[in-house]
């Protein structure tokens, strides 16, 4: 069903297709149909199936609440959640929405206290999102207030399974998920754990932005290094990520829903490329220098081959360490047309002065206005427009056609495939 809707005086193009129209076009491992992106039954079943579902969401990092009474606001899918450490040194995560009416009672960002209070009604929750009091809970002058069977021990905040892994916090709707541990499969495992090895962290910051496309779309990218040596003129001139270098595209064997794309910086501070790949990048400049050379400094520090590894972690986790920069991302779906991005970059509690500098001044290549992260947000944009507005309905993703999972080439799309080859199952289409 393709519909049209005036918004601020122009004619915009509307996939807002039903599940049951949602038929993936015949050759499924190749194409990929626009009401992915646009249709809002998909999105809500995303919502139920994938968030909701047996996966684990990112949701913190335990050195952000670090002491009793601390708390963060966070999101499974589109759902606003709390993250807060008790008074017993236990890590709970429970809905943002108060059992009377429904309203979010929590409203900072981050704090500390001792209870949460709904500014509606002023009922009061624990730190582990028990309900403690109902102001009048027995009325006034003996008249109103709650039935006499109405107990506070069954009217609790919506609570969610927690599990933590070397400082890093998930929750889950599902009984059934796997441990953490099997859930992120020993390839990815090992990466991870390279990034945090158990050391304790240290916030360096917060990064906040809205991206107008598909919440899909930023893994896609993210297992795309088709387009990494393509836009990116800064990965490849100053070696970051080169076709010809050592590079990989990894993909989780056990489901193809985890990734990560990683590459080896060569010791020179830019990047030698063969004259028959430079006629391929037409972002190549020659002569592009940078003033400030620390920028490219890379201080080995990780049990890793890797200088590069962007980590997709299904369904809302990226884990970006771009040589010494390092930080997480949080994917938050905004509905079928938007997400919200959530970065928090950190150090170690150990790194000298002149590291946590220096992994600050190379912050400078991510975040929402960094040199590479400007070019993702715009191209991604380009492409939502493109999928929302056009008569035309599929996508095609034919490099290294038809194979799946792991590559050793930046030009092929075997990863995103793994990923839309799961997400069928999961979703029933």
């Amino acid at each position: 069903m393709y519909q049209t809707q005036t918004v601020i005086g122009q004619t915009v193009g509307s996939k807002d297709r039903p599940v049951e129209e949602c038929t993936w076009p015949e050759d499924v491992l190749n194409t990929i149909p626009d009401w992915v992106y646009t249709s809002n039954d998909i999105y809500n079943r995303e919502m139920e199936r994938i968030f909701h579902g047996d996966t684990w969401n990112f949701v913190a990092l335990e050195a952000e609440i670090p002491d009793s009474g601390d708390y963060k606001r966070s999101y499974v899918g589109s759902t606003p959640v709390v993250v807060a450490r008790a008074e017993d040194g236990s890590i709970n995560v429970f809905e943002n929405r108060c059992a009377h009416r429904g309203a979010e009672f929590c409203r900072h960002n981050q704090g500390n206290t001792n209870e949460f209070v709904c500014p509606y009604h002023q009922w009061s929750y624990s730190l582990k999102g028990d309900l403690q009091g109902i102001p009048f809970k027995r009325g006034a002058n003996k008249e109103g207030g709650m039935p006499r069977s109405f107990k506070n021990s069954e009217h609790g905040l919506k609570k969610l399974n927690v599990t933590t892994h070397n400082g890093v916090i998930f929750a889950s709707y599902s009984d059934k998920v796997e441990p953490i541990t099997e859930y992120l499969t020993p390839g990815i495992l090992q990466d991870f754990e390279a990034i945090f090895p158990g050391k304790k962290l240290k916030i360096l910051g917060y990064y906040r932005n809205e991206l107008p496309c598909n919440w899909k779309m930023y893994h896609e990218n993210l297992k795309d290094p088709y387009h990494a040596t393509l836009l990116h003129s800064f990965l490849v001139v100053f070696g970051l990520l080169v076709a010809g270098n050592k590079s990989q595209m990894y993909v989780d064997p056990v489901h193809g829903r985890h990734g990560y794309m990683a590459s080896a910086k060569s010791e020179d501070k830019y990047a030698e490329v063969s004259e028959d790949n430079k006629k391929e990048m037409r972002s190549f400049v020659d002569d592009m220098r940078l003033r400030d050379e620390r920028f490219l400094d890379y201080v080995k520090e990780f049990d890793s081959p890797w200088s590069v590894t962007m980590q997709t972690i299904w369904p809302n986790l990226i884990v970006q360490r771009e040589m010494n920069t390092l930080g997480v991302r949080q994917i938050v779906p905004n509905g079928p047309n938007s997400l919200i991005m959530q970065w928090t970059m950190f150090g170690y509690e150990d790194d000298t002065e002149e590291m946590t500098r220096h992994r600050l001044r190379q912050g400078n290549l991510m975040g929402p206005a960094g040199f590479l992260g400007l070019e993702d947000n715009e191209a991604m944009k380009f492409v939502q427009e493109g999928v929302r507005r056009s008569s035309s309905d599929v996508n095609i993703i034919k490099l290294d056609e038809s194979k799946l999972g792991t590559s050793n080439t930046l030009i092929s799309e075997a990863a995103i495939r793994s990923m839309y080859q799961y997400y069928r199952q999961v979703m029933d289409l």
